[in-house]
């Protein structure tokens, strides 16, 4: 079979690779569509993988093409989305239901060999089913908007909330989507990119506003009579963000951070303080899964994807054949070059 092999920083070679088989308990997959996922960055261009070479992707659909001895539960041609995660069972952590949160985990495209190649042997139950009015294109963001419904899970998330949400790239954009169809009051998001914004107010954003702008802040709390927001949801993972949401958030409000940082952050005593005097629960969500595993997350995924609830045509920058792969990499190097998620094509 072929594949997009990553020998090093940067260097990414679309070439045979030897085609996997469906062992006792798992499912042989057909890849359709793969994304290349913010935490494929550090990977491909930062000597971040785990060992070279590598075959890296994590979000992506396939159809399943072969069964391995003992598998009941999946059959020839189900329509699938990837869970990457393959937990360690004897992990006390994942014993009680913290897939994530264990040691000794496998992951499939980071720890293993993923879906940037044509055919990947995964454990059955690592492959949710798509009913047939879920395409592949959406079965491909499986994997990402859990990570968002994850932290909605983690917090309890109710409906008739204001939010607040920093950062639209993907997963900021479809966290948006899964709370307006949660039901939440009003949401206000935050971004430097007046496109990205506009592409937020279409997909159901009440309020939008550049944090380059001057008053914004004001305005975002004017927005809620001045009472900050119940919700707060940082998805970029930068400083300035981070600190704005003990800002923003509301008396007895919930900040959670999602996004993962890469810059250190330093609160001033005022700061800080935004937790002690408004009383906030400050939290964190790590991936996207709960007991029984995979979760919730990756049924309600399902049902926000069946029902029409989010959109993704606009959240992709392109779709390419996977042979081209090396040239979104090399697309990554350039400031402004990629927006939205690219999609590799894996069928010949």
């Amino acid at each position: 079979m072929k594949a997009a092999v990553l020998y090093g920083d940067n260097d990414l070679r679309y070439e045979d690779w030897t085609k996997p088989e469906a062992g006792t308990g798992e499912v042989l997959v057909k890849v359709k569509e793969s994304g290349l996922c913010g935490s494929d960055i550090p990977r491909t261009i930062h000597g971040g993988a785990h060992f070279y070479p590598i075959v890296l992707g994590h979000e992506f659909s396939g159809e399943i093409v072969a069964l391995g001895e003992g598998v009941t539960k999946r059959k020839i041609g189900d329509r699938i989305a990837c869970v990457p995660l393959i937990p360690d069972r004897n992990d006390p952590q994942s014993q009680k239901g913290n897939y994530s949160l264990s040691k000794g985990y496998k992951f499939i495209g980071s720890r293993i060999q993923g879906g940037w190649a044509e055919y990947v042997s995964m454990p059955w139950e690592n492959a949710v089913i798509l009913p047939d009015s879920v395409s592949y294109t959406e079965g491909a963001f499986f994997e990402p908007i859990t990570v968002a419904l994850h932290a909605l899970n983690i917090m309890k998330f109710e409906g008739g909330r204001d939010v607040a949400i920093t950062g639209m790239g993907t997963i900021g954009l479809l966290a948006l989507q899964c709370v307006r169809a949660m039901g939440a009051r009003k949401i206000t998001v935050f971004d430097i990119d007046n496109s990205r914004l506009d592409l937020a107010k279409e997909l159901g954003a009440d309020l939008c506003l550049n944090t380059m702008d001057e008053g914004f802040k004001e305005e975002a709390l004017a927005f809620t009579g001045g009472n900050g927001y119940e919700v707060c949801l940082e998805t970029g993972g930068v400083p300035v963000t981070e600190i704005l949401c003990l800002d923003l958030a509301a008396p007895k409000g919930t900040v959670m951070f999602i996004g993962t940082p890469h810059k250190p952050v330093t609160l001033q005593p005022h700061e800080f303080e935004y937790i002690n005097r408004k009383e906030i629960i400050v939290t964190g969500s790590w991936m996207n899964y709960s007991a029984p595993f995979p979760g919730w997350e990756w049924d309600m995924a399902n049902y926000l994807f069946s029902n029409n609830k989010v959109k993704t045509e606009k959240l992709i920058d392109r779709k390419i054949p996977l042979s081209l792969a090396s040239t979104a990499v090399a697309d990554l190097l350039k400031p402004g070059a990629v927006k939205g998620k690219i999609l590799f094509q894996c069928e010949k």
